[in-house]
């Protein structure tokens, strides 16, 4: 799942007005963010392949310490408690924890069974992804809900508040659509990074919030 776990962070929003949008973000993407760290190193592993289905293009063969459920688990812990530390902002430290562990609960829904639940474990998930439409329906839902809910929480206060925002919007948009019926990229390390490039959407999430207020 892509844009899915975006709209988490911005439905996030609703339920602690407090936090940043980028805080918020960073959640339910940080598993996202720690895989191609640990592709790089090569800690997990992905091989990729041809298929009329652009999403089951690549095949996780293992990564039990960005995606297994016992250290997602740790993951959204240790990032909840380190935001506790700084704000001292529970509801915040609470829907921070949520949107992680989300990212394991959304993935579980699409993904075949290659999600494991620990190192050792079998490996689960319910192939929505086998269904490319629906696939793309459900997240697509989603994202539009998360933007809605984002949408009603805040207002602009200036232009950058408003047009930041539907840029950000637009360019997840452009992004889903070529990750849907685009080529993939040619080899991991061209994916681990373009997926590491990802990461500069929360510095953006930051500067539109910044320019924008609860309602």
């Amino acid at each position: 799942m892509f844009i899915g776990h975006y709209a988490v962070g911005l439905a996030s929003k609703e339920f602690a007005p407090r936090t940043s949008l980028a805080a918020l973000i960073a959640a339910p993407i940080l598993l996202d963010l720690l895989w191609p760290i640990f592709l790089l190193l090569g800690w997990e592993h992905v091989s990729m392949g041809p298929n009329s289905n652009p999403f089951l293009r690549l095949q996780f063969d293992s990564y039990p310490i960005s995606h297994g459920l016992v250290a997602v688990l740790g993951w959204a812990t240790l990032y909840a408690s380190v935001y506790f530390g700084f704000t001292r902002y529970i509801a915040g430290s609470i829907v921070i924890w949520i949107g992680v562990v989300s990212h394991w609960v959304m993935d579980f829904i699409v993904h075949r069974s290659d999600l494991p639940l620990d190192a050792r474990s079998r490996l689960v998930g319910l192939g929505v992804w086998n269904h490319r439409w629906l696939a793309i329906a459900i997240e697509v839902t989603l994202f539009a809900i998360g933007i809605w809910t984002y949408q009603k929480r805040t207002r602009a206060k200036d232009k950058i508040g408003l047009y930041a925002f539907l840029a950000f919007v637009l360019f997840l948009l452009l992004a889903y659509i070529g990750a849907s019926f685009g080529p993939p990229p040619p080899t991991v390390k061209k994916l681990a990074i373009i997926t590491l490039l990802t990461s500069l959407l929360i510095p953006w999430a930051w500067w539109f919030d910044k320019h924008r207020e609860v309602r």
